[in-house]
């Protein structure tokens, strides 16, 4: 693919999967808000979102399976379009249904959503690949950068609009708002996104989706305890905590949540600059994953024990409020990396099934943190959520120990660094 095409092809796939996330950012909110007013306690909204991040585990397994044998075009597609018809179906709940009825009627549209989130993340992230020249690694940091810190941008903005859309046209009003945008992004993408992206030449057997390398596996492996740990406390925690306990009002959070998340995708598209890069693409990167990692695990660390330390006499707000910027900025750098790792460890032809592979992780420890940010704050509030992630960087940080740092003679082709590419 010519660098004009290829560039092409990135915005076209970024600029959908923009419009994508801008509506998981607000549906979120929109769910997460909306049933908290009608009572469900913090472990019933957990549990709201459990489907949702299981069907983003079996997505990430067999899409990128899918996306090798027909194409990343196809992945994309069914992504906006399963969100589009989850939207609708949350709209025609019906306040009039028992409980179990209205849980298992949202559980069930929060799980396409979860299939559609998940289609058009793997999509987004395994097309850069195909379209940065090859040997191009300070190339590839960048756009990877770029795709995932905007990805987070506009997910912050989407914690706002969710919010807002609550407050102006009610819970309906805004999922077919959201419905109607997105028809028009699917609109777009079709008549531009190349047909054949990320297709395979030749035969994808099926076991191929568990045949991954020892780096894959690990960096997987890192990445799952990674992201249970940030949504161990940010999914239902954090929220609750800032409307029930600080006394925020809706807009009030989505508006901090938004602001956080906005600065988070800030830090990560500009990770390139503050990580040491390596002419094979990989030995300081995976250095990088090992620091920021550890850095990382101190910070919720010390806000547990600052809220349970009662003589300190800092405001539990402060603690939660400064501690959260911390937080996100070292979390940032360690995304990033993961992100541009995963694809420094593909060949090329092989990458819609790493990548689903690795995101299947993801999605794994997504769905964990979940399930504990619920039963964890209902136990012992945010305090006991901070003390598990922890608990849970800590892990992240002992498997990328395991790494392999060095780059094996003969399996990587030099490439050139960052200065070189720009």
């Amino acid at each position: 693919m010519s660098s004009t095409s290829g560039l092409k092809a990135y915005v076209a796939v970024t600029a959908a999967y923009w419009g994508f996330t801008l509506t998981d950012g607000a549906l979120r909110m929109l769910v997460l808000l909306h049933f908290n007013t009608l009572g469900y306690s913090p472990l019933q909204l957990a549990m709201l979102f459990v489907l949702y991040e299981f069907c983003g585990v079996i997505t990430n397994l067999f899409g990128g399976w899918i996306g090798a044998r027909l194409g990343l075009k196809v992945t994309l597609w069914s992504g906006l379009l399963i969100q589009i018809g989850a939207l609708i179906m949350l709209s025609l709940l019906n306040p009039a249904w028992t409980l179990l009825a209205s849980v298992a009627w949202v559980i069930t549209a929060q799980g396409l959503s979860g299939i559609a989130k998940d289609l058009t993340k793997m999509s987004a992230k395994s097309a850069i690949k195909t379209v940065v020249p090859e040997g191009r690694d300070g190339a590839l940091f960048r756009w990877v950068a770029i795709l995932t810190g905007s990805k987070n941008a506009l997910k912050g903005a989407g914690f706002f609009l969710g919010t807002l859309l609550l407050e102006i046209l009610g819970f309906n009003g805004g999922l077919w708002a959201m419905a109607a945008g997105l028809a028009v992004v699917l609109t777009g993408s079709m008549l531009l996104v190349p047909p054949d992206i990320g297709k395979v030449k030749g035969k994808v057997g099926f076991t191929a989706i568990f045949a991954k390398s020892r780096e894959i596996n690990l960096l997987s492996a890192a990445r799952f305890f990674l992201f249970g740990a940030r949504d161990v406390w940010f999914v239902v925690g954090l929220p609750l905590f800032l409307y029930d306990v600080a006394g925020w009002t809706f807009t009030e959070v989505g508006a901090f949540l938004a602001l956080w998340t906005i600065g988070y995708g800030i830090v990560q598209a500009s990770a390139p600059t503050f990580v040491k890069r390596s002419p094979d693409g990989r030995t300081a990167e995976t250095r990088a994953a090992r620091l920021w990692v550890l850095v990382l695990a101190f910070i919720p660390a010390a806000m547990a024990v600052l809220l349970l330390e009662p003589g300190t006499g800092i405001p539990a707000q402060a603690v939660v409020l400064v501690g959260l910027g911390l937080f996100g900025v070292v979390f940032a750098l360690n995304s990033a990396i993961h992100s541009y790792l995963i694809l420094a460890y593909t060949e090329g032809d092989k990458v819609a099934l790493n990548v689903g592979f690795y995101y299947m992780a993801n999605a794994g420890g997504r769905l964990i943190g979940t399930l504990l940010s619920g039963w964890v704050y209902q136990l012992g509030g945010i305090e006991a959520c901070l003390v598990a992630a922890g608990v849970m960087v800590a892990s992240s940080w002992l498997i990328s120990l395991l790494l392999p740092v060095t780059v094996p003679p003969g399996t990587v082709a030099p490439v050139r660094a960052l200065a070189d590419d720009g």
